[in-house]
């Protein structure tokens, strides 16, 4: 099998979010807008009495993986939810969806936006979590070396949920002076995002808060994660089959067409086409109830 290589590697840059929130914006910027089918990554640090208030979505689906802290989530038909350290969140936004996500805690995590192909955008909203200890993983040496599988598959080990696209999400964990070979796909982009430590991956140099984006391959390859000699290396990879259809994007609406932009603002504001229940709709979290 050939060796899969890292195109360029980018620093992820404080910037504020939500309402008092700080995220680590990685994709979803000018150097790296997307990269399908992926939107938007975020590794976010938020405390109370900050967060993200109600605010909407469309046409897309976001994974929200729990590194520490109790976050809380609430959307407008009901739906409520607590996630804790090592908990995953991957909610299809579809047609649509108004929620909140609040701190209970202080917290950390990882937010990632995943496009869905025109086929798929109007679907009705669906949820699949995933508590710490049902995330399925795998030991790969014999000094502790560990990789979560939260999608597709790795060491013949299949994620915990289900995905509407091809897509592989593993949060990877190299002890020092170790490596750990990963099988990714041909034809698909994928990035490494450094949450803790410092090492290589596919031979280019990593540092906590870099992402490391693959280069282009059509072959099945291996990609190695090497931690230096002193201290860890803990990230996430993902990787996915792109979508290649047109992006037209406004805020937390993801569509086709400029057309279908303006068709989902109209159905927000008058609550039509999925969203019936967002006019007049406040979340409790979003006004501070329940997060005691």
């Amino acid at each position: 099998m050939s060796i899969r290589k890292v195109a360029r590697t980018l620093v992820a840059r404080e910037q504020a979010e939500g309402d008092g929130a700080r995220v680590r914006r990685a994709i979803g910027t000018s150097e790296l807008s997307n990269l399908s089918p992926f939107l938007m990554l975020d590794h976010f640090n938020v405390a109370p009495p900050a967060g993200f208030p109600d605010h909407p979505h469309r046409g897309f689906q976001t994974v929200t993986y729990m590194l520490s802290g109790s976050l809380v989530h609430q959307d407008f038909a009901g739906n409520t939810g607590h996630l804790n350290p090592g908990y995953l969140q991957w909610m299809t936004a579809g047609r649509g969806i108004v929620h909140a996500e609040m701190p209970k805690t202080p917290c950390t995590g990882m937010q990632l936006w995943v496009n869905l192909p025109k086929r798929l955008k109007m679907v009705e909203p669906a949820y699949q979590d995933l508590k710490a200890e049902n995330v399925p993983q795998c030991k790969v040496d014999d000094v502790g070396s560990v990789v979560k599988v939260i999608a597709g598959e790795a060491f013949g080990v299949k994620g915990g949920v289900t995905t509407r696209i091809p897509i592989m999400y593993l949060d990877i964990t190299v002890k020092k002076g170790q490596v750990v070979d990963i099988d990714v796909q041909g034809g698909w982009n994928g990035f490494a995002y450094i949450m803790n430590g410092s090492g290589t991956i596919g031979a280019s140099r990593v540092d906590q808060y870099t992402i490391s984006v693959l280069e282009d391959a059509t072959d099945d390859a291996k990609l190695a994660f090497e931690a230096n000699n002193h201290e860890d290396l803990k990230c996430v990879f993902v990787a996915g089959e792109p979508i290649n259809e047109p992006v037209a994007q406004h805020g937390p609406f993801v569509m086709n067409t400029r057309q279908e932009l303006l068709d989902a603002l109209t159905d927000y504001r008058s609550g039509k086409n999925g969203f019936e229940k967002a006019l007049g709709w406040k979340s409790e979290i979003g006004r501070g109830i329940g997060l005691a």
